[in-house]
């Protein structure tokens, strides 16, 4: 066959009906994702579990998991790896991803191995943290997102429920512990048992840890008493538990005489603007019973007992006035397990959404409700309330996306 008979052929061939070309997902909606391993003092949990990370794998997002990054949430490396994850063995090479998923705010040291242009996702805990961490982030045009002010579509934070859920639940567990004469504490049982008066719990904060922290004491058989700033919480709370309880609208002499007479009060006041409210003063904690316990629940935004210094799972208490202080500020790493897998329903329909509607950034503009999330945008500081606490400039996120649009 001729070259010119050949270069004929070829070109009538172009006439006949051609196969079509699967079609791949474009890259650009595929996120690229780090689970970096936490380096903060007994942080256990991890954001994705290898459920999630498998399914993410299979919807075309790439995700980067550090050596022994899930093990103190008793998830290992292989189930990460047979989940469709690669494994990376140093933090530079897991934040070479685009996004960072973690728990802590970053650390000094890791703010070293940011990329221009990144973004992260962590916890803000905003007491512990000073201007330069913003400045820091700023410098290098990170776009940063707080689990505490993510919000979904109808204006609920799903990440600070979920996690308020465990705590409220956990704290009882920790009362328990502490009331025992195993840790040298009043030597009782956490409820009431026939003939013996039932234990005495103030529940200060009618939120979410408020509920449950009493439903498991009215499990237990405890008597307790829930103070709050606002009626509608406490009526809320009265619905929700579905049983007769003490309510009453925080009052110094009330709630005084309460702390009096408790065995345990928990604390558990929040506030959006990152710092919670101090409720309960140094003479009122001298007045209460000897070895009894304060936990406070509030103290990683700061505290609401004017006694409250942060503790950690190592060293989870301290005396002050003959009262035990628990002021641990990660409680639900307690249970890094069932911690893990809660965050990771929160945070795997947020990822997939993402990918579908075009990444992190196309994700911030579209979806209003994500939009809360974002403290920092590409250099700017976007959250009024932390540009006021550390006298930063703000730029409003809403400006920048009208002006995009």
């Amino acid at each position: 066959m001729t070259g010119q008979s050949i270069s004929e052929l070829a070109r009538q061939s172009t006439l006949y009906p051609q196969e079509s070309p699967a079609i791949v997902k474009q890259s650009d909606k595929n996120l690229f994702i780090g689970l970096p391993k936490e380096i903060s003092l007994q942080e256990n949990r991890i954001a994705l579990t290898p459920d999630a990370v498998a399914l993410l794998v299979r919807n075309g997002h790439e995700i980067l998991v550090e050596k022994g990054a899930g093990e103190g949430a008793k998830f290992s490396d292989t189930e990460y790896s047979e989940a469709g994850a690669r494994i990376v063995y140093s933090p530079e090479e897991v934040y070479e991803a685009n996004l960072i998923v973690k728990i802590e705010p970053l650390m000094d040291s890791e703010m070293d191995y940011l990329k221009p242009g990144q973004t992260i996702i962590s916890t803000l805990k905003v007491p512990n943290l000073s201007r330069n961490y913003f400045e820091r982030l700023n410098e290098k045009r990170i776009t940063g997102i707080g689990f505490e002010l993510i919000q979904d579509k109808v204006g609920n934070f799903p990440i600070i429920r979920t996690m308020s859920e465990i705590a409220g639940s956990t704290v009882m567990l920790i009362a328990a512990e502490y009331l025992s004469s195993a840790h040298d504490g009043r030597g009782m049982i956490l409820g009431g048992i026939t003939g013996v008066p039932p234990t005495k719990i103030v529940i200060i904060g009618a939120g979410t840890v408020g509920e449950y922290a009493a439903r498991a004491a009215l499990g237990l058989g405890a008597e307790i008493k829930v103070f709050d700033q606002h009626i509608y919480r406490l009526q809320r709370l009265k619905y929700s538990v579905g049983q007769h309880i003490y309510t009453a609208i925080i009052d110094s002499d009330t709630l005084t005489d309460a702390l009096i007479r408790a065995d345990v009060v928990i604390g558990a006041m929040r506030s959006d603007d990152g710092v919670a409210p101090m409720i309960v003063t140094e003479e009122m904690v001298s007045r209460m019973k000897p070895n009894s316990i304060i936990i406070d629940v509030s103290i990683d935004q700061g505290g609401c007992f004017e006694t409250s210094e942060m503790t950690t799972h190592g060293q989870p208490t301290f005396q002050k006035y003959g009262i035990t202080h628990y002021c641990v500020p990660n409680i639900a790493s307690r249970v890094a397990h069932t911690a893990s897998i809660a965050l990771s329903n929160v945070f795997t329909p947020f990822l997939l959404k993402a990918g579908n509607v075009g990444g992190i950034e196309e994700m911030i503009f579209a979806k209003q409700w994500f939009t809360k999330g974002v403290y920092c945008f590409n250099g700017s500081l976007t959250n009024l309330p932390l540009a006021q606490r550390f006298n930063l400039r703000y730029k409003d996120l809403s400006l920048l996306i009208a002006a995009r649009m």
